[in-house]
C-alpha cells in the first residue's frame, strides 16, 4: 500500500453525535486550562522579573523548559495512550499540570522555576496528544477539523486571550504568586468530568495500535505528512511561540505601553489565534490542508511584517498581532489535528500526533526560545521580531509539499 495514501487511522462505525459534542467540549476545555497555565507566565513576566531579580532571557528560558520537556514527552509518551487508553494518560496528565501550576506559586528562584515548569511541561506533552486523538475519535469524519480545530483553539483563547487580560487585572490587587494558585484549581475540577465523560477508543469502534510495535515510529514516518508536519510545526512554533514569549516586554520596554494596554494588546495572540486555530482547521475541511496550511504561513508572515512598523498605537497594534496569529498560530491546530490524524495508520493517531508535537515543541516551542533569548540580549528585545518571520517564511515553502488528505476534497476531485 502506497504510503502517502490517506487514512484517517478511525474505523467506521454507529456515530453516536451526543457524545461527539460532550467530548469535544469537555476536551476542548481541558486544552483551554493547558494554554492558560502554559502562557500566564508571559503576561506576569514583569512582576516575576522585578520580584526574583530575573531578566528578559531568563523569561524565555522558564518558556523554554516548558516547550523542550512538553516535546520529549509528546514523543516519548505520544503512543501510550494507543495502547493501555486515553483515560489512564488524560486524567493523571491534567491533575499533575494543574498542581505544578499550583506549585509555581512557591517559586523562589530561577532554578525551582524551572523544575517546576518542566514537570508541568511532561504532563501537557502526555495529555496533548492523547486528548487530539480522543477528540478525532469522538468526531465524525466530515467534522474532524472543525472539533479538533475548536479543541485547540480554546489553547489560545484561554491562554494568550483571557490569560494577559486576567493577569495584568488581578495583579493589581493580589500577587503573581496568588494568581498561579488560582488558575491551578479549574483543572482539578475538570478532571472529574473527564473521568465521568472520557471513552476508551474500544468503546468506540476503534482500532488499537498493534501490540507488537510499542514505539512504531519508521510506521508512522513513511507518510510524507508526517516529516512535514514536525517540521512545519517547527516554523510554526519558533514564529508564534516567540511572539507569545516576548510580546509583553516587546510593548512594555521598546513601545512604551503601559501595563494595561500592553495586557490588551497581547491579548490580540490569543483571540485571533481562537479564531484561526478554529477557522483554519474548518476551513481545510472545505479547501484542503495543503492549501490552508501555506496560506496559513504567508499570511502570518505578511501582517507580522505590518506589525513590525506599527508604533505606540494599541488599536492598530491589537488589529495587526489579532490578525498574524489567526493565520499562524491557524497551523498549530491543522498540523497536529487533522493533518496528524489523516496521516497515521490504524490505531496511531496519538503516536504520529505526539511526533508532530513533539518536534515542534523541542525545537520550536523550546530550542528557538534559547535562541530568541541569546538574540534578544545580543541585539534588544525587538530582533526576536526577525527569528519568528524566518519561521513562517520558511514554513509556507515547506507545506506546498504536502499530500493532501482531506476527504470532502478528495471526494470531489475523485
Amino acid at each position: 500500500m502506497n504510503a502517502d495514501k490517506p487514512n484517517a487511522g478511525i474505523e467506521s462505525r454507529e456515530f453516536d453525535s451526543r457524545y461527539e459534542w460532550r467530548a469535544v467540549l469537555l476536551l476542548s476545555a481541558a486544552f483551554g486550562l493547558v494554554g492558560l497555565d502554559r502562557w500566564i507566565i508571559a503576561p506576569l513576566a514583569p512582576a516575576i522579573i522585578a520580584d526574583l531579580g530575573l531578566a528578559p532571557q531568563h523569561i524565555n528560558f522558564l518558556v523554554a523548559i516548558l516547550g523542550v520537556t512538553w516535546g520529549i514527552a509528546a514523543v516519548l509518551m505520544g503512543g501510550l495512550s494507543d495502547r493501555i487508553g486515553r483515560r489512564a494518560v488524560l486524567l493523571p496528565a491534567i491533575v499533575i499540570f494543574s498542581l505544578a501550576s499550583g506549585f509555581s506559586a512557591l517559586a523562589s528562584g530561577l532554578m525551582t522555576f524551572a523544575i517546576i515548569r518542566g514537570t508541568m511541561g511532561v504532563a501537557e506533552g502526555a495529555f496533548a496528544p492523547a486528548s487530539f486523538a480522543a477528540t478525532a475519535e469522538a468526531s465524525h469524519h466530515n467534522r474532524r477539523g472543525f472539533n479538533q480545530g475548536l479543541q485547540q483553539a480554546s489553547f489560545a483563547l484561554f491562554g494568550l486571550g483571557f490569560g494577559p487580560i486576567l493577569a495584568t487585572q488581578l495583579l493589581t490587587v493580589m500577587s503573581w504568586r496568588a494568581i498561579f494558585l488560582i488558575v491551578a484549581i479549574p483543572g482539578l475540577i475538570l478532571s472529574a468530568l473527564l473521568a465521568a465523560i472520557i471513552r476508551e477508543p474500544h468503546q468506540n469502534n476503534v482500532a488499537r495500535a498493534p501490540q507488537a510495535s510499542p514505539v512504531p515510529f519508521a510506521v508512522v514516518l513513511r507518510h510524507r505528512n508526517v516529516p512535514l508536519g514536525m517540521a512545519g510545526l517547527l516554523c510554526a512554533m519558533c514564529g508564534i511561540f516567540v511572539l507569545s514569549a516576548n510580546i509583553p516586554l516587546y510593548l512594555t520596554t521598546e513601545l512604551g505601553l503601559s501595563s494595561t494596554d500592553m495586557g490588551l494588546v497581547t491579548s490580540a495572540i490569543g483571540f485571533g489565534g481562537f479564531v484561526g486555530q478554529w477557522g483554519l482547521a474548518w476551513l481545510s475541511d472545505h479547501f484542503g490542508r495543503r492549501t490552508m496550511a501555506a496560506s496559513g504561513f504567508a499570511g502570518g508572515a505578511v501582517f507580522l511584517i505590518a506589525f513590525m512598523q506599527a508604533g505606540p498605537n494599541v488599536g492598530l497594534l491589537f488589529g495587526l498581532l489579532f490578525f498574524c496569529t489567526a493565520f499562524s498560530f491557524g497551523l498549530l491546530s491543522l498540523l497536529t489535528g487533522p493533518v496528524a490524524t489523516e496521516a497515521a495508520p490504524p490505531g496511531m493517531i496519538s503516536t504520529a500526533a505526539g511526533l508532530i508535537i513533539g518536534s515542534g515543541e523541542i525545537f520550536g516551542g523550546g530550542l528557538a526560545l534559547v535562541v530568541a533569548g541569546a538574540i534578544i540580549a545580543e541585539c534588544g528585545i525587538g530582533a526576536m521580531l526577525y527569528l519568528a518571520l524566518c519561521g513562517m517564511i520558511a514554513g509556507a515553502v515547506l507545506m506546498l509539499f504536502l499530500v493532501e488528505t482531506a476527504p470532502r476534497k478528495l471526494a470531489r476531485e475523485s
